[in-house]
């Protein structure tokens, strides 16, 4: 019995993947319309309304805010007030990238209408909420190392001071062991 013809096609499929098989027999239905373009998304300001760019307008919003200067940021949080959970999750993206003081408040936000947010979306805010959480850490490590390093400082300063003055003492005993060894 000759394999090699079976060998070959075996080899054949198994280097051209799945691309062969039918998108049917995994589930996903044949005819699934296609997603809207890139181009036919952006949202300056983004909302949960359009479910086909809902993932897009919300990156394109993060990446806005990432760039934007201070002035940007000031802008898009006033236009974004309000306590629609929307709003309220587009003004946390754009604080994440602020200062300090607003990381807090993004964080606040963010667990407060993660749950509000689409399903689709919300592996996107977590994401941005555990960056957030890290950045809020990491500037936590930094204040508790820099008053650690302080206080080591002034410490350090205080054994240097004692440092001299025991040597001035010791300075003031060799002398007075010359003067009293060569007075005699």
């Amino acid at each position: 019995m000759n394999l090699r013809p079976f060998v070959v096609f075996l080899a054949a499929t198994w280097l051209a993947g799945c691309e062969l098989l039918p998108e049917s027999s995994f589930g996903v239905p044949a005819a699934v319309s296609p997603p809207a373009s890139r181009s036919d998304c952006y949202a300056e300001v983004p909302d949960f309304a359009e479910r086909d760019c809902l993932l897009h307008d919300w990156v394109a919003f993060g990446l806005a805010a990432q760039r934007g200067d201070q002035n940007w940021r000031e802008a898009m949080l006033t236009r974004l007030e309000g306590n629609d959970p929307q709003r309220r999750l587009a003004r946390a993206a754009a604080l994440t990238w602020g200062s300090q003081r607003q990381w807090d408040q993004a964080s606040e936000l963010f667990k407060a209408d993660l749950h509000a947010a689409p399903v689709e979306l919300q592996p996107l805010l977590r994401y941005w909420l555990n960056e957030v959480e890290r950045r809020r850490a990491l500037a936590g490590r930094v204040a508790s190392t820099q008053a650690e390093r302080d206080a080591l400082e002034a410490k350090n300063a205080a054994l240097v001071e004692k440092l001299e003055a025991l040597t001035a003492i010791e300075q003031n005993i060799n002398l007075r062991q010359q003067t009293d060894g060569t007075g005699r």
